[in-house]
């Protein structure tokens, strides 16, 4: 019963960043937390703070407009006090020029309580770079820019 409510939730979740929205994103982490995203481009970092990590969704949404998430697996494990959640996503997006770009990857959440007390966001890296260079060349100096950290 309780992992099939974090899996509503966890959807509910990847909808509302479909629709531009970060809130409830936000609202799902505890007091203290860490939110990372692997490689290094200006998506990559780790943020502690609610402000960073709304900013770099603001930045999400500049570079990469129209995102949406095609959830292919959620896994969840452990006790409301210490759940992991893994999600495996294929992800599309226009992209801030216009080019429909397409990725794949995972989420990896930890839980107490039912808020997130860690999210690390594992996409093609690679592809990722790609879509991010290009974006880059066509005039977006925001694709290359440092990441967002705290």
């Amino acid at each position: 019963m309780y992992q099939a409510i974090v899996r509503r939730r966890i959807t509910g979740l990847f909808d509302a960043v479909g629709r531009g929205d970060a809130e409830p994103v936000l609202d799902a982490f505890a007091p203290r937390f860490v939110h990372r995203f692997l490689g290094r481009s200006a998506l990559g970092g780790a943020r502690h703070s609610l402000a960073a990590t709304r900013s770099w969704y603001e930045r999400l949404y500049r570079l990469l407009p129209g995102i949406r998430f095609d959830l292919t697996a959620i896994a969840v494990a452990g006790p409301p006090w210490n759940t992991l959640a893994v999600v495996d996503w294929r992800e599309g997006n226009e992209g801030a020029d216009g080019v429909r770009t397409e990725n794949f990857g995972c989420h990896i959440a930890q839980l107490a309580w039912g808020r997130m007390v860690s999210l690390t966001i594992c996409p093609d890296t690679a592809g990722l770079q790609a879509t991010l260079d290009r974006l880059a060349a066509a005039g977006f100096d925001e694709a290359h820019a440092p990441p967002i950290e705290d």
